[in-house]
This record gives structure tokens, C-alpha cells and sequence, in this order.
């Protein structure tokens, strides 16, 4: 059974896309995977922890969210100051997500499609996270501008300033959600200990 924790993460997340105002731009989401083996939860877990993604120094981990984006930013000057008169970012998102070598006999397959539909489903709320901040990085910069600014270095300043601010929160944010999704008792926890003890 999949934790009702993570029932309620997914309908939250649901209920918000139907809410949430349509973008003027739209993210390109895509899964990359890495090669796991066994025959038995435990075994696959053990293979996820050798083979899992590198996130800091030799410390692994079972999924991973990283994104690329860039910028079509244009910036005008305007009576001797500088104003970014639109800002369109092109953002990607790779989700990181272990993919069996081979066939699973039915029963641990069943268990292994449950376990990787909910680390895809917490891996998708980490993807939401990050189109926000880009979200709100479109809304804090453009218009921004500055007097007497020739060359938009104080815009340029100015931007940067909200760059880290907002890309800080974001992290924090991850942060927060991963330690209770992995903490005891959270979704990702249990769906760790469903997929090593077959339930």
C-alpha cells in the first residue's frame, strides 16, 4: 500500500496544477536512469546505494533533481538608465531514477513499481519547487531597472542580488522537504522500507 503521506503529497500537488495560472513558458521535463540488480527488495536497495548518484564528495543517493536554465533577457536603456524590458528563461529538469538491469519475477516487480512511482512522485514535487523559483525570478526581474544606469551594471547588480535570494530558498526549501520525506515515518522512508521488506 502506498503511505498516506504520500497520497495526500500527490492529490496536494494535483489540486494545485488545476489551480496554479498557466506559465507563458513551459519547462522540459525529462528521466534519466542508472543501472540497478537483485533478486529481492534488500538486493536492490544494496545495488541503489552502489550505484546511486553522486550528489557531494562519494555520498550517494537514491534519486536526484538537477535542472539547467538560461536566459533571454532583454535589457534597454532608457533616459540615461537601464530597465530588462522582458526576461524568458529555458529551463530543463532531469529526474535521476534507478532502472532494473533485467526482468523482477512478479512479486518484487509489484513492489518495485510502487516503490519507483513514489520516488518519481517525490522527485516531481522537488521539480515543482524549482519552477517556482524560476517563476519568481521572471516576476522580480522583469521591469526591473535603475537611474542612471549607462551599461545596466546597476540593473545587472540589482538582479543578481534577487538571484541568490530566491536560489537560496529554494534549496532551503528542498532541503525542508527532504528531511521529512526521509526522516521516520516519511513517505520516502517508507517506501524504502516497503521495497527491503517486500510489502
Amino acid at each position: 500500500m502506498i503511505p498516506i503521506r504520500l497520497l495526500l503529497t500527490v492529490v496536494a500537488a494535483a489540486c494545485m496544477a488545476l489551480i496554479r495560472p498557466a506559465l507563458a513558458w513551459e519547462a522540459v521535463e525529462q528521466i534519466a536512469t542508472y543501472p540497478v540488480s537483485g533478486q529481492s527488495g534488500a538486493e536492490l536497495y544494496q545495488s541503489i546505494g552502489d550505484n546511486g548518484p553522486v550528489i557531494s564528495g562519494d555520498r550517494r543517493t537514491i534519486a536526484h533533481t538537477t535542472f539547467k536554465l538560461t536566459w533571454r533577457r532583454d535589457y534597454q536603456e532608457r533616459d540615461g538608465g537601464c530597465v530588462i524590458d522582458s526576461n524568458i528563461p529555458k529551463l530543463t529538469i532531469t529526474y535521476t531514477l534507478p532502472k532494473p538491469r533485467a526482468q523482477l519475477p512478479p512479486g518484487l516487480a509489484t513492489s518495485w513499481k510502487r516503490f519507483y512511482e513514489g520516488l518519481a512522485a517525490h522527485e516531481r514535487v522537488h521539480g515543482r519547487h524549482i519552477i517556482e523559483m524560476v517563476q519568481a525570478i521572471q516576476d522580480v526581474s522583469t521591469g526591473l531597472s535603475a537611474p542612471d544606469d549607462p551599461g545596466c551594471h546597476k540593473t545587472r547588480a540589482q538582479l543578481q542580488t534577487h538571484l541568490k535570494r530566491l536560489s537560496d530558498q529554494q534549496r532551503a526549501r528542498g532541503r525542508d522537504f527532504d528531511r521529512v520525506e526521509m526522516g521516520d515515518g516519511g513517505a520516502v522512508h517508507s517506501l524504502v522500507l516497503g521495497l527491503v521488506n517486500g510489502s
